[in-house]
This record gives structure tokens, sequence and C-alpha cells, in this order.
């Protein structure tokens, strides 16, 4: 079990991620869907990005939220598919410290009623890394929906029972050498 439950909810910081080669914040219906519903269910968007499909521009933004201490949650969105130009697992497994086996299992039954047997192609995944719970979707607004409605929204509600991952993202430890990082390589940008 990951946290324990909570009568009262506990809003958490969640920062989004859009890889795409192609997607401009125009186009990005996925992650302004992901954004609305996170805001929607009461947490704070603390930020949200478009970066293009290379494994090491994804490393660097993933590496700076994992060690943001006001980033609890990353939501990713695209390079999770068999396209050539896919590279998010490749890209942000590395940082785990521990995978959440169940997450991608989970999304790919879902996605399964609504895909058939498409969904083995669906590279969804999640894990934990620095106290930051982190999942990782498909690039489609209906896969995102299929995660959010189907695993994401009670996973990350304080009230869900009998476990969540609330408490365990809130223990994330504070980060002196954040703000230096921050003055080196530059603030968090939204949008």
């Amino acid at each position: 079990m990951s946290s324990e439950s909570t009568n009262e909810f506990r809003p958490l910081n969640i920062a989004i991620l859009t890889v795409s080669d192609t997607r401009g914040l125009e186009q990005d219906t996925s992650g302004q869907y992901l954004e609305d519903s996170a805001v929607e269910a009461g947490h704070k968007l603390v930020t949200r990005r478009i970066l293009p499909d290379d494994v090491y521009l994804i490393r660097a933004i993933m590496s700076q939220w994992i060690a943001d201490p006001e980033v609890h949650v990353v939501i990713i969105t695209g390079g999770t598919g068999f396209h050539e130009r896919d590279s998010t697992p490749e890209a942000v497994s590395a940082l785990f410290d521990k995978a959440i086996e169940g997450f991608g299992e989970e999304f790919r039954r879902l996605s399964a009623e609504e895909i058939g047997s498409s969904t083995i192609q669906s590279r969804a995944f999640g894990g934990l890394a620095n106290h930051t719970v982190i999942f990782c979707l498909p690039g489609s607004t209906n896969a995102c929906r299929t995660g959010w409605e189907g695993i994401l929204k009670s996973q990350l509600d304080s009230r869900h029972q009998p476990c969540n991952f609330t408490a365990l993202t809130l223990r994330k430890p504070a980060n002196e050498a954040f703000p230096r990082l921050q003055q080196v390589i530059g603030s968090r940008a939204t949008k």
C-alpha cells in the first residue's frame, strides 16, 4: 500500500509534459485535458510544457521536476508508442527509484475495453522518483481520459481507500540545493 487515506482532500502540485514533435499549445488537446481535469479535481498545476520526442530533453526537464520540492506529480502524455521517435519510456524509466508496475497493467486493461487488442501497443507506465509519482500516458486525448478517469483521479485523491499516492508525495523532502539549481539552469516555465 502506498499511503494511508484521509477524510480530508489534500491537493497536490502537478506538472504536465506533452511529448510531441508536431504539437504546439493550440493542438495539445491531451495536455489541456489533463490540466483541466487536475485543476477541476482540486489540484494545482505548477507547470505545463511541450517538448519534442528527444530522450535527453525529456530527461533534463524530468530531472528538474523530480528535484523540485514543489512538484509532487508528473503526468506525461505522448511518446509511449512504437514509432521510431517514441522514446518516453527509455527517457523516463531510467530516472525511477521504483516502477509502478500496476499502472501500465491497469491502463492496458481499461484501454482494451475501448480499443481491443490494439492496447498491446501502449507502453503506458508509471514510477516513483524522490517522492514524485510519474505517470506516462499515450498521446491521444481518449487515452488520457481513460488514464485520468480510470486510475489517476482516484490514486491522486487522499480520500481514496484503501490506498493512494498522496501521503507519499507530500513527504517529498526539501532540497536546499534546488534554488541554486534554478539560478544556474533557469526557473520553471509555464506553458
